[in-house]
């Protein structure tokens, strides 16, 4: 039987995402990225929950500059990547990949998905059909590569695709919108990808958010995920080259994007 749990998604800043995890046996809850304290502070309040943890999953300041306010109400293990503890906030626990978290009945695998930063960590909580992957693998994109090669982001975006495909993809910005816009341009011909791009317009359109959302539909859809795809291979010219080299030709086209 599924775990009972509780996956709240808190929009925070003008487009970043935090989420809470909550494990109903012991009441223990998790904060992944702390985009800001006051949205979050008020998501608690108003269930009346505690913080026992916060996951961070990478250092820029979008994603943990609220910790500070909230760790003042909300007192919890603050828990980060060991590669990128020189540049988190202070750390009660440092992690690395095989490493796992404990949330009262839910376990947390951590996964390196290096590549936007070097140093990015994701949580896969199996029991939960749920990974936080931040700025790794995004919906219907990935990170801009700020700090890793486009190798180190295709082999970390392949441990994610290598999830279950009931995976809930719990990401930190709402970018959809603008990345099936790209999307269109390397895939445009893939039926998938044109109905959800539509469904996300009606979406934003009534300010809904399109954060998570489910592997399966990325790998549907994400050409991030795609550069295997023969139709997207055709599109950009490159039907012999490696995954690797057709991923970076993707990311360079939506850097320019």
């Amino acid at each position: 039987d599924a775990m009972a749990f509780d996956l709240v998604t808190i929009p925070c800043l003008s487009d970043n995402y935090a989420f809470l995890l909550r494990d109903h046996d012991s009441g223990a809850v998790a904060l992944i990225d702390v985009p800001e304290a006051a949205p979050i502070m008020a998501e608690l309040d108003r269930r009346g929950w505690t913080l026992s943890q916060v996951w961070l999953t990478h250092h820029h300041p979008d994603h943990v500059q609220g910790l500070a306010e909230l760790l003042t109400r909300f007192p919890a293990e603050v828990i980060g990547a060991k590669a990128d503890a020189h540049r988190l906030p202070p750390l009660d626990r440092d992690v690395a990949e095989g490493d796992t978290v404990e949330l009262g009945a839910l376990k947390a695998e951590v996964l390196d998905v290096s590549g936007h930063t070097v140093g990015h960590i994701a949580f896969h909580v199996p029991d939960a059909k749920a990974a936080f992957t931040a700025d790794s693998l995004m919906a219907l994109g990935c990170g801009r590569l700020f700090e890793g090669t486009p190798a180190q982001m295709w082999d970390s975006l392949q441990k994610l695709a290598a999830l279950p495909g009931d995976t809930t993809i719990c990401s930190g910005h709402e970018y959809t919108a603008a990345n099936a816009k790209f999307a269109l341009t390397v895939d445009p011909d893939n039926p998938a990808l044109i109905s959800r791009a539509k469904d996300i317009d009606s979406a934003r359109a009534k300010g809904q958010p399109t954060v998570p959302s489910p592997l399966s539909l990325e790998l549907e859809t994400n050409p991030f995920l795609r550069p295997a795809d023969p139709a997207i291979r055709a599109t950009l010219g490159m039907p012999d080259a490696t995954d690797t080299e057709v991923f970076t030709e993707i990311r360079r086209r939506k850097d320019q994007f």
